[in-house]
C-alpha cells in the first residue's frame, strides 16, 4: 500500500458515514410524517413557553425536509460526490441544531441526543475521510 491510498478504515468511515446519514434521514423523515400525520404524537414537555416553541406541525416539516435531504445526499455520498460530502456536513450540522433545540421544548430528550450524537460523527467521517470513498 503506497501513501497515496487509503486505508480500509478510512473508506469504512465514509462508507459509515454515508450508511447514517440514509438511517438519520429516515428517522427524522418518520418523526416528520408523525408529526404532520397527528400531531398529538409528541408531548410538549414543562418548558414549552421558549422562544423556539413550534407546534407539531411546524416540528414536523422541519424533520421530514432534513431527512429527505440526508437521504439523499447518503446515496450521494457513495457516489463520491463532493457537493454530497459538501451537503451532508452542513445538513448533519442543521440537524443536530435543530435536534437541540427540539430537545428543550419536548418530551423526547433521549432521541434528540441521539440524532445529535450520530450527527457529530457523520460530520467527523465526512470531514476527514470524505475523498477516501472514491479511491478505495
Amino acid at each position: 500500500m503506497n501513501d497515496n491510498e487509503p486505508s480500509g478504515l478510512a473508506v469504512g468511515f465514509t462508507a459509515f458515514a454515508g450508511v447514517m446519514m440514509i438511517m438519520v434521514g429516515v428517522f427524522q423523515s418518520v418523526a416528520g410524517f408523525g408529526a404532520l400525520l397527528k400531531d398529538t404524537v409528541y408531548v410538549v414537555g414543562p418548558e414549552a413557553d421558549y422562544v423556539f416553541s413550534f407546534d407539531a406541525t411546524t416540528w414536523g416539516w422541519i424533520h421530514l425536509l432534513i431527512g429527505v435531504v440526508l437521504i439523499l445526499a447518503g446515496f450521494g455520498v457513495f457516489s463520491g460526490s463532493v457537493m454530497a460530502r459538501t451537503v451532508g456536513v452542513l445538513i448533519a450540522g442543521v440537524s443536530a441544531i435543530a435536534n437541540f433545540v427540539f430537545l428543550f421544548g419536548w418530551s423526547q430528550p433521549f432521541w434528540s441526543m441521539l440524532i445529535i450524537a450520530i450527527d457529530v460523527i457523520i460530520i467527523w467521517a465526512l470531514t476527514m475521510h470524505g475523498r477516501d470513498i472514491t479511491q478505495g
